[in-house]
């Protein structure tokens, strides 16, 4: 069967189509995307302006004209941190829904944080053991610790690499004072998220999951995408922490000469570093390992495995937008 999952980000708006059944791994068959940072389309008051809203309500028109030409016959249709801490984020949705007819399924940082560790266990598997999990959204960021397929903690801090950018490093490049005073505030603001993983144990594996880890990886020196997914990728804090100096003094228009970074998220490269370098700091961790799969996944096994006990999809005609809850 044929499964879509919409993804409204931060940074991006996503849409990916995967051929799949219960008990097998997602192969993807096509995806659909556009750069889209719902954050530099705030005004003064949180709010998601008209010009934000058209392009959002655009893409999702055609995200669902693309996963009803492919025939998909489920489609997941999920959004994260930008609407949801939005001032006019129930009004953003209700217009979606009003012009598409796409309902959009609005996720909790701790849910966001459980569904990506589901699919963090799913590709390491039992054998890792304990796993930490790290992801750095655009307006984001999402840790996750437990030995099961769910956690046992999950949370989330507006730690986004996109957002800290807008707030924070307002110059190009960022001056020294501002690299210093958003160092402060990123650990000050994990401080008491990373008090609620104390006495859980120590994790065998920590995981980076978002494009922000694997830019920085690829930045370090792992393999580039081209390699595949069964390459192993994994950046240490060492070179985290030479390269989030490096980055600090170099232009937007340098970055995007560095392996691995987009147009779209050059400039914000540099907040991601900080965040990152911070909770291995903070969690007392030499590395993090790259991993493939993140919430896109864990949404489209979650709805696997769903399936194994409610049966097949009814046939559908066109794309369908389920009803209710993530069951999560």
């Amino acid at each position: 069967m044929r499964l879509g999952v919409l993804d409204i980000g931060s940074n991006t708006v996503h849409l990916l189509l995967v051929d799949a059944h219960p008990g097998a791994r997602p192969v993807p068959f096509a995806s659909h995307k556009r750069p889209l940072s719902l954050v530099q389309y705030l005004d003064g008051d949180g709010n998601i302006t008209d010009d934000g809203q058209h392009e959002l309500t655009e893409f999702v028109l055609e995200a669902w004209e693309f996963a009803a030409k492919h025939k998909a016959e489920d489609l997941l249709a999920f959004c994260t941190s930008a609407i949801r801490e939005a001032t006019n984020g129930p009004a953003v949705l209700a217009r979606v829904k009003h012009e598409t007819t796409v309902t959009l399924q609005e996720l909790t940082g701790d849910e966001e944080a459980s569904m990506t560790f589901f699919a963090v266990r799913r590709w390491y598997g039992w054998g890792a053991g304990p796993i930490l999990n790290l992801d750095i959204g655009g307006g984001s960021f999402e840790m996750a610790f437990g030995q099961n397929e769910l956690p046992e903690v999950a949370t989330s801090v507006p730690l986004g690499a996109s957002r800290l950018t807008r707030d924070w490093l307002t110059e190009d490049p960022p001056s020294a004072k501002s690299v210093k005073e958003l160092r402060r505030y990123i650990r000050a603001s994990l401080k008491p998220a990373v008090k609620e993983f104390e006495g859980l144990g120590r994790a065998n594996l920590v995981a980076g999951t978002s494009k922000t880890f694997r830019s920085l990886a690829r930045i370090a020196g792992a393999a580039p995408s081209a390699a595949g997914p069964y390459v192993k990728r994994e950046l240490n804090g060492i070179d985290l922490g030479v390269w989030a100096q490096r980055i600090s003094a170099m232009k937007t228009e340098d970055r995007l000469h560095l392996p691995g970074v987009s147009e779209a998220r050059a400039n914000q490269l540099l907040a991601g570093a900080l965040v990152a370098e911070a909770a291995l700091e903070m969690f007392n961790f030499k590395k993090v390992r790259i991993c493939p799969w993140a919430l896109r996944e864990g949404l489209i096994l979650r709805r696997l495995d769903q399936l194994v006990f409610a049966g097949p999809l009814d046939p559908a005609p066109h794309v369908v937008t389920p009803e209710g809850s993530l069951a999560i």
